[in-house]
């Protein structure tokens, strides 16, 4: 009897340790100062890509330092059992590798055939390893090593001695990226509001009557995300969106002659603000998935409202910017 009081007690210790350990990793993070800070720094010195470089690279370091590091490739419990928190994480990647592609095939460029940075050209294909890699490269040491190469790159964006890096701050480039960034805010919206399902029709094909794709597809299909996938879906956007924040901060500064020039600028602080309404607190101790008109919350439904406002407000944006 007394053996079995002691097993309980030690399993009742274990269980609690696993679940506040489990708590405390999964804290999202915090806006990041830093990122203001840099903004300063930025208007003191003049140098155009400085915040923009600066925000990937603090998101980067803040994926792989939070609380708990970082969670999405850990093999052992609890943290092999927890998923939130790594849907966050892929949010964040997925934010982050769309921007490392455009500074290395854009923002870094001045024309088409220009040569690529050599510093971007090493850091772009670092943050496109699965991210669930735990050994022999794991996740993070790519990550990191990705980091590092953006600290030389902006090492020598500060070094007017050393002109081989650049950050060409032009409307073609931004509106470029974010083009990118509509596509994977519309896929956030469609998936999070697939969580209540609907009977959506096939439009893969309106607007072209000469358009063919490679298989047939029915007229219509139901389309419903899965119960055990909806508070991934949600953290997924939810960090992505938190991501998307630090960036547009940064571009907001970067590209602030071009956003005046085009009367643009009102329209970028809207999408912040929007994109801000994302990272509300959440007082529910799980993701609520009510009906769109039924007594309970839908966590998914409010998501994808802000994130849908954001991504039109961005449509808005780059018509402004195409606009001589």
């Amino acid at each position: 009897m007394f053996n079995a009081k002691i097993i309980s007690g030690l399993l009742v210790a274990t269980l609690a340790f696993m679940y506040l350990a489990g708590w405390w990793v999964s804290r999202e993070p915090a806006m990041l100062d830093e990122i203001q800070q840099s903004r300063q720094q930025s208007a003191d010195s003049n140098i155009v890509g400085y915040s923009t470089t600066t925000a990937l690279i603090r998101v980067g370091e803040t994926l792989l330092d939070k609380s708990g590091g970082y969670l999405a490739n850990d093999i052992m419990p609890p943290f092999v059992l927890l998923d939130n928190m790594p849907a966050w994480e892929l949010g964040v990647l997925e934010m982050s590798r769309d921007l490392a592609l455009a500074l290395r095939k854009d923002l870094s460029r001045s024309q088409s055939q220009s040569s690529e940075n050599a510093f971007l050209k090493i850091a772009q294909p670092k943050f496109n390893i699965d991210h669930r890699s735990w050994a022999i490269p794991s996740a993070e040491s790519e990550y990191r090593q990705a980091i590092e190469q953006l600290y030389l790159y902006r090492a020598e964006l500060m070094d007017p001695q050393r002109p081989n890096s650049q950050f060409y701050a032009r409307a073609d480039n931004l509106r470029d990226w974010l083009k990118a960034v509509e596509k994977r805010l519309g896929s956030y919206s469609q998936r999070l509001s697939a969580s209540v399902g609907q009977d959506r029709l096939n439009t893969d094909l309106a607007g072209d009557s000469g358009a063919r794709q490679s298989t047939d597809s029915p007229g219509h299909k139901m389309v419903k995300t899965s119960w055990w996938k909806l508070d991934d879906e949600f953290y997924e956007a939810r960090g992505a969106s938190w991501a998307l924040l630090h960036f547009l901060k940064a571009v907001e500064v970067d590209f602030a002659d071009i956003l005046q020039r085009k009367n643009a600028m009102v329209s970028l602080r809207q999408i912040i603000r929007e994109l801000e309404a994302t990272q509300q607190s959440i007082w529910s101790p799980m993701v609520l998935n009510g009906s769109g008109f039924g007594l309970m919350a839908n966590h998914s439904l409010v998501m994808a409202n802000y994130i849908s406002r954001a991504n039109a407000a961005l449509i808005d944006l780059s018509e402004l910017l195409t606009q001589g």
